[in-house]
């Protein structure tokens, strides 16, 4: 068996979301700039034919699978619960998306990991991701923990 790399790529969008129900400040509709950190496994190509010789995986096609998975429906989006108190605001804004989750960090980042997990090619294993909500306040999810 060959040895394993790790591939890690970083990524940042802004959305905002609202947290129903919640007793805090986050129940209301507010924004944040999000950080997030991918991590993939896998054995670098050994094949001297394949242009892709010694990568696991092309930092751009992983550039590719988060904008097409993630980033295209999270970037610019305002997250919010299918029953949330503000539907209807769709009609005044079409980069609304509802879920069925409460919007917290935490449960954007299952999504997320389940997202990319279903488009990564064989041989190749999300290891970690995390998505920083703030500066200093951030969620983290292993392969190893689940």
């Amino acid at each position: 068996m060959a040895d394993k790399v790790r591939v890690i790529k970083e990524f940042d969008f802004e959305a905002a979301h609202a947290l129903d129900g919640y007793e805090g400040k986050c129940k209301d509709i507010h924004g944040h700039s999000y950080h997030m950190t991918i991590v993939v496994l896998g054995e670098p190509i050994q094949d001297p034919g394949n242009s892709s010789c010694g990568m696991v995986m092309d930092f751009s096609d992983l550039k590719f699978l988060v904008q097409k998975n993630v980033l295209d429906i999270f970037d610019h989006f305002l997250i919010l619960r299918k029953d949330s108190r503000f539907k209807g605001l769709e009609s005044k804004n079409q980069r609304i998306r509802y879920v069925d989750y409460q919007p917290t960090c935490e449960n954007m980042l299952l999504e997320i990991v389940s997202l990319i997990q279903n488009d990564l090619k064989d041989g190749l294993k999300l290891v970690k991701a995390t998505l920083r909500e703030t500066r200093n306040s951030y969620a983290e999810w292993h392969a190893a923990d689940n």
